[in-house]
């Protein structure tokens, strides 16, 4: 993943303040009912916590970015840290509070601490630049970003001390609401801002003394407000980002909205998606304007593709580079390829890690390639394997070609120079090198190098046995009537 450039917006004052940003990624995901961490389940092609840092660290430097993880720590840290952020373990993991606690070391430096959930992966860097800002500008001691839903069932209720104040006196979690506080649609998400003297003075207030015995972070408003420090509230524009992912269906409903998101995004930048509910296109994907994505494609990881092309129905495209005016036809698939300007390939071909395909070349039906160079304009058009190959440029290679190789240990090169012909049902049993201009008979299996404009054959001798058909009938004709007698 490249550098991720901070978020420009800066907030006056004599000193910026030092702002840390902590994402909550400690949990088993229980729920979810899987063995793996909670927050590396995907959506939208990166684990759950990959988009968080990423809307972190467009606002703080990811320096200044923490995730505190538990279950399953190695894991999580292996998948995330080329992003460059920092890590605080808690074990055991005793609740959102003790998270906090196990992270003061880390974060106590700072002027100001925003804490996210690594499991609601649709925050956005701009909701969480304003909460800094709001929190800022309010001189606050706790800032809590809330929303407003239609069902607020099961969620703790804002209590503001006024409906115009963003003052909050109190949020009450949905077991220990009144009939007129359930009627109240405002809810805490989770998100918060916090001032590090604030937080960390009365951080050892929290207490276990609830069914789970865990340090609830929710509590610190209860707990500052007793101290008379200030805590307040600001709403997200948007509800739908702060919805965390407790269960599989709720995965499958923010993968659906992200991605629903991603076609409209890249359809408004000149992309013709034909039938987007059912194209799978992962968040990273670029796409340039006027190509035409068709029904039930999926274009993965980072795959970038250039203008002018089209792609065309159940292709599945991972991490690969697409140029302009190139043209996969049905069913192709391509791991980690790159394919000029130009191009064709398919139907049905497999375009393996390492394969590279020059412009205005042509892959065709049932080709399969792998770590291999395809020059400009060369063809490959029918049932053929290509590995660790390097072809030259306008190169005929025939159906039923393959390039042997693999001796059981080693892996060897099969060097094709420009203009050459490969003739129908051929192996290339490398290392080998085909020199420029050279034909290679059908049939042949060639073993050793061929020299410039020569032509290659290797053949067994033919032997025709007249009659030897008919003779093999009559033998087999006669053998049936001595069985029938």
């Amino acid at each position: 993943m490249p550098k991720i450039k901070p978020h420009t917006q800066k907030v006056s004052s004599s000193r910026d303040p030092r702002i840390a940003i902590a994402i909550m990624a400690a949990g088993k995901g229980t729920r979810l009912k899987s063995k793996h961490p909670k927050v590396l389940h995907q959506v939208g092609g990166k684990p759950l916590i990959a988009h968080v840092i990423g809307a972190a660290a467009r606002v703080v430097p990811a320096k200044d970015v923490y995730a505190i993880i538990g279950h399953e720590a190695a894991l999580v840290r292996q998948a995330v840290a080329h992003t460059g952020i920092g890590f605080v373990v808690q074990e055991p993991q005793r609740g959102t509070g003790h998270a906090l606690m196990v992270a003061r070391e880390a974060l106590a430096p700072y002027d100001v601490v925003i804490v996210l959930s690594g499991d609601a992966p649709l925050i956005r860097s701009e909701t969480i630049a304003r909460l800094r800002d709001f929190h800022l500008a309010n001189k606050a001691a706790m800032t809590l970003l809330t929303a407003t839903l239609a069902n607020p069932t099961g969620y703790g209720r804002v209590i503001r001390r006024t409906s115009a104040s963003a003052d909050v006196k109190a949020i009450v979690e949905q077991k220990s609401t009144t009939p007129a506080q359930r009627e109240i649609r405002e809810i805490n998400s989770g998100f918060y801002a916090f001032s590090a003297q604030a937080l960390f003075g009365n951080l050892d207030k929290l207490s276990t003394a609830n069914v789970h015995g865990e340090y609830y972070l929710t509590d610190m408003a209860s707990v500052l407000c007793k101290e008379k420090a200030r805590v307040v509230a600001v709403e997200t524009s948007d509800p739908h980002e702060i919805l965390g992912s407790n269960t599989r269906a709720e995965l499958a409903e923010i993968d659906q909205h992200m991605r629903a998101a991603k076609c409209q995004k890249l359809m408004a930048e000149g992309v013709t998606i034909l039938y987007p509910q059912t194209c799978v296109i992962d968040n990273d994907v670029e796409i340039s304007p006027d190509t035409v994505v068709e029904p039930f494609v999926q274009l993965l990881g980072r795959t970038k593709i250039g203008g002018d092309s089209v792609i065309r129905s159940y292709s599945v495209i991972a991490d690969s580079e697409i140029g302009d005016g190139v043209t996969i036809r049905p069913g192709c698939i391509l791991d980690r390829a790159i394919v000029s300007s130009h191009a064709v390939i398919g139907p049905y071909s497999h375009l393996r890690p390492g394969s590279e395909i020059g412009e205005g070349a042509h892959v065709g039906n049932f080709v399969e390639t792998k770590k291999i160079k395809l020059g400009k304009g060369s063809k490959a058009n029918h049932l053929t394997y290509l590995g660790d190959a390097e072809i030259g440029e306008g190169v005929n290679i025939g159906a039923g070609t393959i390039t042997c190789n693999y001796d059981g240990r080693n892996k060897f090169m099969t060097i094709v120079e420009d203009g050459v012909f490969i003739g129908s049902d051929s192996t290339l049993v490398a290392p080998v090198t085909i020199r420029r201009g050279a034909y290679v008979a059908a049939a042949s299996c060639i073993t050793q190098d061929v020299a410039e404009d020569s032509l290659a054959l290797g053949r067994a001798h033919q032997i025709v046995k007249q009659g030897w058909a008919k003779a093999k009938r009559d033998t087999a004709k006669a053998g049936k009537k001595n069985l029938l007698s």
